[in-house]
């Protein structure tokens, strides 16, 4: 599967992976039917994640990843222009460096264990994935520990 990923840095943290970690963490958390993935990942500091978080959520303060999954508009579903629009694009990641570096120190996570998790959070969230409602928390969740577990990384949900 080729991934796509438009990282964009708008945090001086120096904890952020590399973009070779961040697909590989993409490619494994998309279905094995999808042949590109296009993403994009803004890494942010807590400033930009909680006037976002604020917009798009209502909530304040800055928040782990915020996701906006890719809606083609009605108008261009029926038009030639449909077939100019990438398919494969999923949408649209920002992560807030500073709380995933807080999040992991406060979980006794390792950093990268944790960005991976907040990556393959977010893309299942792109993919229609959500945690509203306890049984829809339930199925993310095990997708999650599953994406992780081929990863080699430990159950992000399992007491510390």
């Amino acid at each position: 599967m080729k991934v796509d990923l438009d990282l964009q840095y708008a945090s001086e943290s120096d904890s952020i992976p590399d973009s070779k970690r961040i697909e590989e963490w993409i490619r494994a958390s998309s279905p094995a039917e999808m042949d590109n993935v296009e993403v994009c990942i803004r890494v942010v500091d807590e400033a930009e994640s909680a006037e976002l978080n604020s917009e798009y959520r209502n909530k304040q303060g800055p928040t782990n990843v915020l996701s906006f999954p890719y809606d083609a508009p009605d108008f261009l579903n029926d038009t030639e222009e449909d077939d100019e629009l990438p398919d494969d694009y999923l949408g649209d990641l920002v992560i807030c460096a500073p709380v995933v570096e807080r999040e992991a120190q406060q979980q006794g996570k390792t950093l990268l264990a944790h960005w991976a998790h907040m990556v393959v959070h977010g893309v299942l969230h792109l993919l229609g994935y959500d945690h509203i409602k306890d049984d829809e928390a339930q199925k993310m969740e095990q997708l999650e520990r599953n994406v992780l577990a081929k990863l080699g990384i430990s159950d992000p949900y399992a007491e510390q």
